[in-house]
């Protein structure tokens, strides 16, 4: 069938469709009165790192963002979730520079109420919402990944949202099309070091910390994963945000006080029952390593981001999706600084 964007012989990916990304994709939103709790299991049951977090309205009400009867407060994803959990177990007061929803979810927490979603929802502040309208294209999308965003939602023309456009889904895309666009496939060829990519500081953790203190980094440092080192700094795994889904599930807190390797170990052992493999993590690359392998590495493993390790494995950098992204967005946009 023939669809614009993906089986015409264009060779200017710039002007595809962002909408063709998402055709027929299955939205799951999430109801901002639901407790956090359940929302949480509505990214689990579903598999999915992130939901939109809606509010009913008036329709005759002056609000921003109104969208049939609905407004949106913004994503939640597992940084929230993060953010949500370690707010909670402080359970102190919140301190005068405190947001009122803080004041507000720690004021629940304490008195052992129930909190609703639409308070957690951007709590990391990283998931602010952002959307773009269908007839949008693909390199609006990259320009806006490769400031750091990871989802925008593509509106139809009634202003409902049709579908969720991620950073994983365009590098998938470009990634699997590569041969169609002359740039791109160049672009993949290149090294790392050529790029000057995975220059980003590693951010990590010590294998026999424990999982309250990744979470914590993750939280403080503002990253999406934290390295697991072992003796002499060597790379023994990471623990991801998406993670913290396996505590959730096991509904066993005391995970958290585990050491980070006995939960490297966890999810390894649940990964292989929830696929049937024993899917070891290959995280690793060297600054020789072409982009596209890296790539191929980032879709294999379903990560959103890969270690740049030395001849000791020993990481010494990071090349993360939104580093892609602006990679890509270099090639589109020669001279600009990115």
């Amino acid at each position: 069938m023939h669809r614009e964007g993906i089986t015409t012989e264009t060779h200017d990916w710039t002007m595809v469709k962002a909408s063709s990304l998402i055709a027929n994709q299955d939205v799951i939103e999430i109801d901002g009165a639901l407790p956090v709790e359940q929302a949480c299991n509505v990214l689990i049951d579903n598999n999915i790192s992130s939901a939109p977090v809606y509010t009913h309205v008036d329709p005759k009400a002056n609000k921003q963002t109104i969208h049939g009867g609905k407004t949106y407060d913004g994503f939640f994803d597992y940084a929230d979730v993060i953010a949500y959990i370690l707010l909670v177990l402080r359970k102190t007061s919140a301190d005068e520079g405190s947001s009122l929803e803080i004041r507000d979810i720690v004021k629940r927490a304490l008195q052992g109420k129930q909190v609703p979603v639409s308070l957690a929802s951007d709590l990391s502040q990283k998931n602010p919402f952002y959307s773009i309208l269908p007839e949008a294209t693909l390199l609006s999308a990259v320009d806006e990944f490769s400031c750091g965003t990871h989802r925008v939602c593509v509106l139809d023309p009634n202003g409902q949202v049709k579908g969720i456009l991620s950073q994983s889904t365009v590098v998938k895309y470009l990634f699997e099309n590569r041969h169609q666009f002359p740039e791109i496939e160049s672009l993949m060829n290149k090294t790392l070091r050529e790029l000057n990519l995975g220059q980003t500081e590693v951010i990590s953790v010590n294998a026999d910390s424990p999982v309250l203190n990744a979470l914590s980094q993750m939280n403080h440092s503002n990253v999406s994963s934290v390295a697991v080192l072992g003796q002499m700094g060597v790379i023994l795994g990471n623990i991801s945000m998406t993670d913290v889904k396996h505590v959730l599930k096991s509904n066993d807190r005391r995970i958290l006080w585990d050491t980070c390797l006995q939960f490297v170990s966890l999810i390894r052992i649940q990964q292989g029952i929830d696929d049937g493999q024993d899917r070891l993590p290959v995280f690793d690359v060297r600054l020789d390593t072409t982009l596209g392998f890296s790539i191929a590495k980032l879709l294999a493993t379903k990560a959103h981001r890969v270690w740049m390790t030395d001849e000791m494995n020993r990481p010494i950098g990071v090349v993360s999706l939104t580093d892609v992204m602006q990679a890509i967005s270099a090639v589109a946009n020669p001279g600009e600084p990115q």
